[in-house]
């Protein structure tokens, strides 16, 4: 799910039963998670934890720290990480630097949420 009004539609995506959805999230500065802390949701999720619409490389410590955010709402155990939607628009390298951040970073978030646990 791309730019919508998020908040509008929240109960008839929970109604789709479907098992994940992908939204963009952190072009937006991760205000979609504001809606399943209010709303709650008990399905998959996968927050975009990096804007793909610049050739800029985010660095792995920025994707980490919205992915923090993000399992400070959602269980771990929900989340599927991915970047905002698009990726087509970006280059291979460019593209591929990103990705092996976001792996890193995942990493570092499941590793930190273990040691917690």
């Amino acid at each position: 799910m791309c730019y919508s009004e998020f908040g509008d539609i929240f109960q008839a995506i929970s109604d789709l039963d479907a098992d994940v959805i992908s939204i963009e999230n952190a072009r937006s500065g991760l205000e979609l998670l504001e809606s399943f802390r209010n709303e709650g949701y008990d399905k998959g999720v996968g927050p975009g934890v990096y804007d793909i619409h610049s050739p800029r490389v985010p660095p792995t410590e920025e994707i980490a720290e919205n992915l923090r955010q993000t399992v400070s709402v959602l269980d771990i155990r929900q989340v599927w990480v991915n970047p905002d939607c698009g990726l087509k628009t970006r280059k291979a390298p460019e593209a591929t630097a990103a990705l092996r951040n976001m792996v890193e970073a995942t990493r570092q978030v499941r590793a930190s949420v273990t040691k917690e646990s």
